[in-house]
């Protein structure tokens, strides 16, 4: 289900597609509601309209897909979101405040069907996409949340990088760019977005061809295939030749730079082989790459030292390789990188355990979907 099916999300919807819900209404009460969803106002607070039109609003649609249910302040600075779904799904969010600005990292599904080894997001598998009004709202519900405004914006730069594989949810995420880019909207620029991808090269090369030009991150983690395949099964599709050819077609549509998303594991791809690769299949490519040490997901897969980590951006550096050792935020939290949904799923689980137990008790029965 992508969203509530008896009404519909206002947010996002365009002017023309406002009206034709209120064709009594005045023309400029379309740009009215438009502007006051992306203030991040529910239909009721939207107390210039007249009680009877909020009214009829109210039966057929809602201005908030997104509600902020609890926020986690890490020690860092970061907060991350738990945010709730007019389904009762639940999605995470980060923001993260820099100096040069504040980062919000959203979730484009619920869940992720690419099942990286080292990845807590997508253990379970995919729940179901995002409308874009649901990727979207979480940009509105945080922007409002942490003071900002449309004009006056608390969230300056977005990452396309939690829960989900954003082209496997292309369309939803395409117009969620449409929409967040517009001047009557969030007026984001594209250079303040990035987009993390799997590498799943044909969308790439789609987008590519789109005339989007904003930051992309692929997440490579191995140069070599036969290791990035045991950790990310999506490469028995897209192997490391097609996804770097991918990613120069990109550089080369749009003149922008490509990141390459690479978490480092003890003993599995942090060895002077792996740099001298990474060099060979980078060379006169203009990339860079963004070491990640790998973020606590409860498996058995080892975090390299800081110190670990540093030695292989300099033997990448010494090699001709632009790279630079990331900071994972809101790690105390878990909201770093690969952790986003494993808090959320151990909470379900405890309060359907609660729920059923009180069933049981009461001699009742409950059904269960398991996410």
């Amino acid at each position: 289900m992508s969203e509530n099916p008896q009404k519909i999300s206002l947010l996002g919807l365009k002017e023309e597609e406002i009206s034709a819900l209120i064709p009594d209404a005045p023309r400029y009460t379309a740009k009215q509601v438009r502007a006051f969803c992306f203030s991040g106002r529910s239909i009721e607070e939207m107390t210039s309209l007249s009680k009877a039109l909020r009214a009829r609003l109210s039966e057929i649609a809602y201005a908030d897909p997104v509600k902020v249910k609890r926020v986690y302040p890490s020690r860092d600075g970061s907060r991350k979101y738990l945010f709730s779904l007019t389904d009762g799904e639940l999605i995470e969010g980060v923001f993260m405040p820099h100096d040069y600005g504040n980062t919000l990292c959203v979730s484009t599904q619920i869940g992720c069907r690419m099942h990286c080894a080292f990845c807590a997001s997508g253990r379970d598998g995919l729940v179901r996409d995002l409308h874009f009004s649901e990727i979207l709202g979480q940009v509105v519900a945080v922007n409002r949340a942490e003071g900002g405004t449309p004009k006056a914006r608390a969230v300056t730069n977005i990452v396309l990088m939690g829960s989900g594989e954003p082209f496997d949810n292309y369309d939803n995420v395409m117009r969620f760019l449409e929409e967040v880019t517009a001047p009557d909207g969030l007026n984001v620029s594209e250079r303040n977005i990035s987009l993390s991808t799997s590498g799943l090269a044909d969308k790439i090369r789609k987008f590519a061809d789109s005339g989007r030009k904003v930051t992309l991150s692929i997440s490579l983690h191995s140069p070599f295939d036969e290791e990035r395949s045991k950790l990310m099964p999506v490469n028995r599709k897209y192997d490391v030749a097609s996804v770097t050819d991918a990613a120069r077609y990109y550089f080369k549509k749009t003149g922008r730079r490509v990141i390459f998303e690479y978490t480092l594991i003890k003993g599995v791809n942090d060895t002077d082989a792996c740099a001298v690769r990474l060099k060979e299949i980078l060379k006169g490519f203009p990339s860079h790459v963004n070491i990640i040490r790998l973020n606590d997901t409860g498996l058995e897969m080892k975090r390299p030292s800081a110190d670990a980590a540093g030695a292989f951006m300099l033997k990448l550096n010494s090699l001709g390789v632009s790279a630079t050792v990331r900071h994972s935020f809101g790690e105390d939290v878990e909201g770093a990188c690969g952790q986003l949904r494993r808090r959320v799923k151990e909470e379900e689980d405890r309060k359907d355990d609660s729920t059923r137990d009180g069933e049981e008790k009461r001699g009742g029965r409950r059904k269960f979907t398991t996410v």
